[in-house]
């Protein structure tokens, strides 16, 4: 037993009885045995504190992953775009840092504020009326609103298109098998969702569409069409979208879509190994009682100025319990009051620049890159900041080459879309300059070489 281990052995023994265990060691048998660590970490006896933090910055350095050593050109749901000095320092002051989520309607004011500010501009931004306070991360959010299209719909078939996050989609499948969903991936054709035109059974009538806009592979969806969709069968349509691309594009809610989801990490957070994000949650008015987690109002005190509450709580399994519309009680303030400030920052036309960067960075990366020989675009629909291509080697080799030269190149799209292992996922942001995608492309033609 480690020293700053807490718990006695009868505690352990006790949990692992109830586990059906007989040894820590099968408590980890998931872990690949490759990345486990089969001796010692190599202090020295008697190591002070200083250097044992030197020696693990050591490991740590060794880690090529890291935002600070490669030039990203990877997204996936984590994008490395810029943090204004401006965002820093508002989002580091201690009022917010020390507020983590606001559980009584007459505590902290200024954080009350700050929250109902970012519902607002969420609101506005996914053009829908009423957005809460935030969920952890996009993929619980993505959860929740196909929980509340469910309930809503009362339906629990769920047509889920092939171009949401994969990751999202196992998060899906994972909650389904305690909820009961049964979810039907419709498939993508030349990057974008073809929606069923056959008769659908009675039976099996869709309560959710879910559909991304742009979708994973950074493809447009056609939003009207699968609003149409849900006008024949009566289904609710949640849109998985990519906020950025929100400065360019109309919103979800002006093409009809009833909930709006997204990931908020672009939005003054950096990249972390996966974490902390940042869910986007907004709805029609007509669900704001099935609306998950937080929501922040703005009222009158007795003496008739202006007071934030959190409010609508009896929704809430902290207050209802098994009567409760979503089991969530909390959100992501922090993260949240970073992205307001951001986005209060950036500004409509700021919003509007920083998608036109994007997009002209990525056609530019996109033409050079599929003008080298065996690399093709992977779908022909147009998109704003991400992409994907199919290369003549294993995209996984293509990634470790690239990582010699300096560039974190992609993620490979491995067996997720039937294409096998030539799909390589690549996003540019607004930092990456025409010099670095210039240095990208030429190490993209050696490595394929």
């Amino acid at each position: 037993m480690g020293t700053y281990i807490p718990h006695t052995e009868d505690e352990v023994a006790s949990m692992l009885a109830f586990l059906g265990l007989s040894t820590i060691d099968e408590l980890f048998d998931a872990v690949p045995e490759a990345l486990r660590l089969q001796r010692g970490l190599e202090l020295a006896d008697g190591a002070g504190e200083p250097d044992v933090l030197a020696h693990m910055d050591a490991y740590a350095d060794r880690n090529l992953a890291r935002n600070d050593r490669l030039l990203c050109f990877a997204g996936g749901g984590a994008y490395d775009h810029e943090i204004p000095a401006v965002t820093k320092a508002l989002a580091g002051r201690s009022e917010f840092v020390t507020s983590y989520t606001p559980y009584q309607p007459e505590v902290a004011q200024g954080v009350l504020q700050a929250m109902f500010e970012f519902q607002t501009l969420i609101a506005r931004l996914f053009g829908l009326p009423v957005a809460n306070a935030s969920l952890y991360d996009g993929a619980s959010a993505t959860v929740e609103a196909v929980n509340l299209g469910v309930a809503a719909s009362g339906r629990s078939t769920v047509w889920v298109s092939e171009g949401i996050h994969p990751h999202w989609r196992q998060m899906l499948t994972t909650c389904a098998a305690g909820t009961g969903h049964r979810l039907r991936t419709v498939n993508l054709v030349d990057g974008v969702t073809v929606w069923p035109r056959v008769e659908v059974p009675s039976d099996d009538q869709p309560g959710v569409l879910l559909v991304g806009y742009p979708n994973y592979l950074g493809c447009l969806e056609d939003i009207p069409a699968a609003r149409a969709v849900c006008d024949d069968t009566g289904a609710l349509l949640v849109v998985a979208t990519d906020p950025v691309s929100l400065g360019l594009l109309k919103s979800p809610g002006e093409s009809g879509a009833d909930v709006v989801v997204g990931e908020g990490q672009m939005f003054g957070t950096a990249l972390g190994f996966g974490g902390p994000y940042l869910g986007l949650f907004a709805c029609a008015q007509s669900h704001v009682r099935r609306l998950p987690g937080r929501l922040v109002g703005e009222t009158v005190d007795v003496e008739g100025r202006r007071a934030y509450v959190t409010t609508l709580r009896a929704r809430e399994q902290d207050i209802r319990r098994e009567k409760a519309t979503s089991n969530v009680c909390t959100n992501q303030t922090l993260m949240a009051v970073t992205a307001a400030i951001q986005l209060g920052w950036l500004g409509t036309a700021g919003l509007a620049e920083l998608a036109l960067r994007c997009a002209r960075a990525t056609r530019y990366a996109r033409d050079a890159l599929v003008a080298i020989d065996g690399v093709t675009a992977y779908a022909d629909a147009p998109v704003v900041r991400e992409f994907a291509v199919r290369t003549p080697i294993p995209a996984d080799t293509v990634v470790e080459r690239m990582a010699d030269a300096g560039f974190l190149a992609g993620i490979p799209l491995g067996d997720q879309f039937d294409q096998g292992e030539h799909g390589l996922l690549i996003a540019v942001t607004e930092r990456r300059t025409r010099d670095e995608i210039d240095a990208y492309v030429a190490a993209f033609a050696k490595a394929v070489a």
